[in-house]
């Protein structure tokens, strides 16, 4: 199938009789016939379902859907985006170790990984975006467990060279992991480019409609965890019947791993219902990415133009920094989300932004509907001056998320909005 009939197709496949639309299993629980039934699905979890902190008959059937969409071998659905990421470096990270990140990534993440992991005796080395491949290897130590980047950063919209920094990592032996948040599999698949893992805050473009929060983990099932780097992989889990996860997981160890282990003990599963509505988004994301790409496009070309703006960064835009890698990586358009920074600073991007009338004002992106934020006052406010430099934020960028309205009303809200600053 291609990848628009996989969106309305997979993960949920109705027998006779049985309902056409997913349904809800509003359950928490499961019954078995002998206590037997019940220590045979423990031994062996992908057998049966054991209770919803670990997986849910909808939400396995989304995780299936999205796992096909990005061409991967498994994926396990969390209830946020930040619980994917955490978990994604948890499950191959612990006290004592390190892994290489992007400095040009979501302002949340970088506090995820710069203080919170830290205090976990987890150290995160920040490499630029953009390093060269010489600089990217220099970053590795022998304790470096796992290389982490976004396709398109939020918000500084940078373009990853997802196949520079995966064939460093193979190189070291350790896994890149591809937060895909912004492209979705719709624009990008980065397991084509040699990703091993991918994540994504499902809350924004798969959801598009702004009613769950949730996040996904992608095993590609391709990478080699039996290079003697990961023994928490190759070795008997003795919190788990001493199962060693590569000998009877082959197929998606480290999702398995990821949801034996550390769903069980954080229990960050997302709610049946939540998992229902996030497969209604997923099925029109193919024909929503097309029209955020088409319209932004235009938005962009406007911006670009009127001559009160430092900068527009919109990789699809010739001529902006990263355009090459986008016509590489995401040739059908890079997302609806526009930065650009106002001349003036933070003041005058302040009173542009509380004139924009169509355009909500609110933290989130990636809605069907308009909405703008401004970054350094809301989701990147917790970095230093020298994180927001190195995110590629300043005073006056704005973060633009265009929607799925006319885009002769989107621009007409941009011009009234520019004419009173």
């Amino acid at each position: 199938m291609k990848i628009e009939t996989k969106c309305l197709h997979e993960g949920y496949a109705p027998k006779n009789g049985e309902p056409r639309v997913m349904p809800i299993v509003q359950s928490t629980t499961y019954v078995y016939d002998s206590t037997d039934d019940v220590a045979a699905v423990f031994d062996d979890p992908t057998k049966s379902l054991i209770y919803s902190r670990f997986e849910n008959p909808t939400t396995d059937c989304v995780e299936k859907k999205i796992a096909a969409l990005e061409g991967g071998a498994a994926a396990m659905c969390t209830s946020s985006g930040q619980a994917a990421s955490l978990l994604s470096i948890l499950n191959i990270c612990e006290a004592g170790d390190s892994f290489i990140a992007s400095a040009s990534i979501y302002g949340g993440t970088i506090n995820l990984f710069g203080v919170t992991l830290k205090r976990m005796g987890i150290e995160c080395i920040w490499v630029e975006h953009d390093a060269t491949e010489e600089q990217l290897n220099a970053a590795f130590k022998p304790n470096t467990k796992a290389v982490f980047g976004e396709t398109l950063a939020n918000p500084a919209l940078t373009v990853l060279d997802i196949e520079m920094w995966a064939k460093a990592a193979h190189a070291h032996g350790v896994p890149l992991i591809i937060d895909n948040t912004f492209a979705t599999p719709i624009l990008c698949r980065p397991i084509e480019w040699g990703a091993d893992i991918v994540v994504h805050s499902t809350s924004k473009y798969m959801d598009g409609h702004a009613v769950q929060v949730g996040g996904v983990i992608v095993d590609s099932g391709k990478f080699d965890w039996t290079n003697g780097k990961f023994p928490c992989m190759t070795e008997p889990d003795e919190s788990y019947h001493g199962i060693v996860y590569t000998e009877k997981y082959a197929f998606a160890p480290y999702i398995v791993k990821a949801r034996m282990q550390l769903m069980r003990d954080f229990g960050c599963y997302p709610a049946a219902n939540s998992s229902f509505l996030l497969n209604l988004g997923l099925e029109t994301l193919a024909v929503r990415m097309k029209q955020y790409c088409e319209n932004a496009l235009k938005v962009a070309k406007y911006i670009q133009d009127t001559g009160k703006v430092e900068f527009v960064t919109y990789p699809a835009l010739e001529g902006i920094k990263g355009h090459e890698l986008a016509k590489k990586y995401l040739p059908n358009g890079t997302s609806g989300v526009i930065s650009f920074s106002i001349k003036g600073g933070r003041s005058v991007a302040v009173k542009f932004m509380d004139s924009l009338k169509l355009a909500s004002n609110e933290v989130h992106v990636a809605d069907i509907r308009t909405c703008v934020l401004h970054p350094a006052s809301a989701t990147h406010r917790q970095l230093t001056d020298e994180q927001l430099v190195a995110a590629g934020i300043d005073g006056g960028l704005i973060r633009l998320s265009v929607g799925l309205e006319n885009v002769g009303d989107i621009l007409d809200d941009l011009k009234q909005a520019f004419a009173n600053i």
